[in-house]
């Protein structure tokens, strides 16, 4: 039986299902289609680093003792059977856990891309599941292209469209990945428009999360929860396929996002939700703008909003040759949110990896003391040196009010150094590199994958997997992806 509409209205999932269906290959952007390579590029070095974070260790024997497979002994080999793979170990199973599995190691280190609006995200968080789901489908490199940028367009522009949002009334953004990974992953599988819709409505009805994840101290749920939203997209079009219904009110209609926001208020004011701009001038020609040209990547593995602080002590540190022992102190000017995540007092001494990445006293500490800031910075060892806290003590977080109204437009952070002989010396950075106005090159892409990669799968492994990625457009199937990034 047809699902019947409960909303005289046009709904919002209907004209985001409409689009999303009718989008084809040939209607992408040469520009669009290279930068869905060069973040996928980007995302495979993260999962390959990420592979080796307990934290994927531990999913990773999780889902092979589920699926009745050995857990894997540390030679490579895992067991399982199924139509779609794990990164590095080879574990097979079904695309479903596929992608939460290789979405987390994408994830693990917090290195991936970001885009900030109203609200942040890192959309690379949800291609896994396309790329699980054309895995076991046998579909094409461009056939995975396409939903990228899909998932790319409708995650960031959901984030664009809240007043303030979502994050200044205590939701993860999970909660609005939750609406745009089952768009992708139903591209990939084909969906009609009205089966794109129940996706959307079966995902989202059960991933609206709580800030709590990314509030004082970190747990592994902070890098856990967007890829569940996309592992929840990949189900959803999956059930939606087969004839399973969701509500198409999901967005804008009775008890939907907007709805349920309209109930609170920040600063005096109730939440609002600009719906005309989530589907203005959705991209559909090769002459259109496509959102992925607007996200940027991560040059330090830490959270977003600390690049721009970092990148300016380090300038700092380099143009006057201070060395730790000279500093008394270190004034951090960032905007509030930033304060507020980023230099709470918990973030004074955190004792862990993901305390430590959304940690700027340490950050700033660790990039001082060890002049860089890599994966290197966030092991455990380093993270519980106590011969940094004096060094973080000296770090002030203030929130400068001036910096709001240029806010998301440019992440500025004014970075003030006091020597010990009393001088101050004060640097400030409005685009931290891997901005789209400052974007990461191919090589220097290339430089990272391998410091993330290098380790796992080899240095001429990571060349072939650059050769693979950047020319995937060309690929009939994606086995070649899998061989390469498997361990032996």
């Amino acid at each position: 039986m047809a699902q019947q509409p409960t909303e005289s209205k046009r709904l919002l999932s209907h004209t985001i299902a409409e689009w999303a269906s009718a989008l084809k290959y040939e209607d992408l952007s040469p520009a669009a289609i290279q930068a869905a390579k060069l973040f996928w590029f980007d995302s495979i070095g993260c999962a390959l680093g990420g592979s080796q974070q307990d934290d994927a260790k531990i999913l990773l024997k999780h889902y092979q003792a589920m699926s009745g497979g050995k857990p894997d002994n540390g030679s490579g080999s895992s067991g399982g059977d199924g139509r779609a793979t794990a990164f590095v170990s080879g574990f097979k199973t079904n695309p479903v856990d596929a992608s939460f599995l290789n979405g987390h190691m994408i994830r693990a280190m917090d290195y991936n891309d970001i885009y900030w609006k109203a609200d942040p995200c890192h959309p690379s968080d949800l291609i896994a599941a396309p790329l699980a789901l054309c895995e076991s489908e046998g579909l094409s490199g461009q056939d995975l292209i396409l939903a990228t940028i899909i998932a790319y367009e409708i995650e960031m522009r959901l984030c664009e469209v809240g007043r303030p949002g979502v994050r200044e009334y205590g939701w993860h953004h999970a909660t609005l990945s939750a609406f745009a990974a089952p768009i992708a992953a139903g591209r990939v599988l084909n969906l009609t428009p009205a089966q794109m819709v129940s996706a959307m409505g079966i995902s989202a009805s059960r991933t609206f999360c709580p800030g709590a994840v990314t509030a004082g101290k970190l747990t592994n749920m902070k890098n856990t929860v967007d890829p569940w939203a996309g592992r929840m997209g990949a189900e959803s079009a999956l059930l939606a396929r087969g004839g399973f219904s969701g509500p198409e009110h999901i967005i804008d209609g009775k008890e939907g996002l907007f709805a349920v926001f309209k109930h609170v208020q920040y600063e005096g004011k109730p939440a609002t939700f600009d719906a005309e701009a989530l589907v203005a001038d959705l991209p559909n020609s090769t002459e259109s703008h496509y959102r992925i040209l607007d996200c940027g990547m991560k040059s330090f593995p830490i959270e977003a909003l600390s690049h721009s602080p970092l990148t300016a002590m380090m300038k700092t540190v380099k143009e006057h040759k201070i060395k730790a022992g000279d500093v008394k102190e270190i004034k951090v000017e960032v905007i509030a949110r930033a304060a507020d995540i980023l230099g709470d007092p918990h973030k004074y001494r955190p004792d862990s990896k993901e305390t430590a990445d959304h940690s700027l006293p340490y950050c700033m500490a660790a990039g001082l003391v060890d002049g860089m800031v890599t994966p290197l910075q966030f092991k455990e060892e380093r993270v519980l040196d106590k011969a940094l806290i004096p060094i973080m003590d000296k770090v002030k977080v203030v929130a400068n009010r001036e910096f709001e109204s240029l806010f998301p437009k440019f992440q500025p952070s004014r970075v003030t150094i006091t020597t010990n002989d009393g001088k101050e010396h004060s640097t400030r950075v409005d685009v931290p590199k891997g901005d789209p106005r400052d974007p990461m090159t191919e090589e220097e892409i290339a430089v990272k994958f391998t410091a993330l990669g290098g380790d796992v799968v080899g240095k001429e492994q990571c060349k072939k997997l650059q050769s693979y990625i950047m020319s995937m457009e060309t690929a009939k199937n994606l086995g070649g992806l899998f061989e390469l990034t498997t361990v032996g």
